[in-house]
């Protein structure tokens, strides 16, 4: 299936090309919450990309950029949940990035939501990316269609 990536732009602009692009797997990205929020609750996109590096943490939780609130939403439209690998092995601050991707693992293991790995700078051997799947505590269910 092809894949179309979108980022962050006029929500008009961006529900066009949603339309435009419709039977196609549709991947949206922004560092914005609640204009991703928007994203998943009125448009059809297919992958939300959650983008963890920049994140300032609050004393007492981490801000992963995804909710109880997101994740109810994204279950009712059967939206996936992407976790960007470049930024994972990349960047400088992996062990905060890996702490908010394990707190996103165990939202959508609460409200029973696919997630993908989305990478492209990385080689993607899907018995390694199953192998991290369950490092970061997603369900041997989840990591199959990895």
């Amino acid at each position: 299936m092809e894949q179309i990536f979108l980022v962050k732009e006029d929500f008009n602009k961006l529900k066009l090309k949603v339309i435009e692009n419709e039977g196609k797997e549709i991947i949206f990205s922004s560092n914005d919450d609640e204009f991703n929020r928007k994203v998943v609750e009125k448009l059809g996109i297919s992958v939300l990309l959650l983008k963890e590096e920049g994140r300032r943490d609050y004393s007492k939780q981490r801000d992963s950029g995804f909710n109880q609130i997101m994740a109810r939403e994204a279950a009712k439209k059967k939206v996936v949940i992407g976790i960007d690998l470049d930024e994972i092995v990349l960047s400088k601050e992996k062990s905060r990035i890996i702490a908010r991707v394990r707190q996103n693992v165990e939202l959508c293991k609460k409200f029973r939501i696919q997630m993908k790995f989305i990478g492209s700078k990385i080689s993607k051997d899907s018995r390694e990316l199953k192998s991290l799947g369950l490092v970061l505590g997603m369900p041997t269910g989840m990591t199959k269609k990895l």
